[in-house]
């Protein structure tokens, strides 16, 4: 089975796109895969992650992100920028639901799920891995360059203020070179779910299993983000040794090769899944 740009139904009823690779000798685990701040999922090298792990017998689930700015007809390139602008962290948490549902749903001999989250997508795989743990057959959550907390991503001040008072304030896409607007509804929602999004306590009362990966050489998200996941989960903290924030990848990735890596992290993974 190996569905392609297929869609689902997600948060505020807005569909998105999502890809389903099942295996001949399915070993009836399904890893769900959960992009970060900006990505989607035909970024850089994620579709070998994938044939990575569909070698080994898993299937794996990769999706956009409802308000990640993509739309059904362009993935990658952020066309619908009042999406994205109206984005909220409890909308990704709730994509990760639907996707389960929609997994559940399409997906035949089903017996495990495994979470996967990169950068920001590691902090909604911690915070729906344990919202949802008695609903679905999480078996184990994988973080790659996860963020610790949320809050600390949200301006203070004078710099909160002048947002609340504009409602938008503008973030730079490197690869678009896109303005994006990300409204003050962001912040307000943050602050109305602030116990459900709190990644902190989320982990320390996690009931699945969780390893922690990071790059010793992020610039993006600190290592000490990790260090501070790892304590709170009561995990040793796998570091990738000269890894930056996308473990060697970049956009487009055209070799067929994992970066090194990437290559390296998919292995480790894949020994704890085992």
């Amino acid at each position: 089975m190996k569905l392609l740009n297929s869609t689902y139904t997600g948060s505020a009823g807005r569909q998105s796109l999502i890809d389903v690779e099942i295996p001949e000798n399915f070993n009836g685990e399904l890893i769900v895969f959960v992009h970060g701040f900006m990505g989607f999922k035909d970024w850089g090298a994620w579709n070998l992650v994938q044939q990575f792990f569909i070698q080994e017998n898993y299937g794996f689930c990769k999706f956009n992100l409802t308000h990640n700015g993509g739309t059904i007809e362009n993935g990658m390139d952020f066309p619908d920028e009042e999406a994205f602008g109206n984005n909220r962290y409890s909308y990704e948490v709730n994509d990760i639901e639907c996707v389960l549902n929609w997994s559940i749903r399409n997906v035949s001999a089903l017996k495990k799920i495994r979470l996967i989250g990169h950068s920001r997508g590691g902090g909604d795989v911690i915070l729906a891995g344990q919202k949802f743990a008695n609903s679905y057959p999480i078996a184990s959550i994988h973080t790659w360059a996860a963020i610790s907390d949320i809050g600390m991503r949200f301006p203070s001040g004078m710099e909160l203020e002048q947002w609340r008072l504009d409602g938008v304030r503008y973030v730079t896409n490197g690869r678009t070179h896109q303005n994006l607007p990300q409204y003050f509804s962001l912040y307000e929602d943050f602050k109305k779910h602030e116990k459900e999004l709190n990644i902190q306590q989320a982990i320390q009362h996690l009931k699945i299993p969780i390893t922690i990966y990071h790059g010793d050489l992020d610039t993006s998200v600190p290592i000490s983000e990790g260090h501070s996941l790892a304590e709170w989960a009561n995990v040793t903290l796998q570091v990738i040794k000269g890894a930056d924030h996308v473990f060697g990848a970049t956009h487009p990735w055209m070799s067929s090769q994992l970066p090194t890596s990437l290559a390296v992290l998919c292995e480790q993974t894949l020994k704890e899944m085992k």
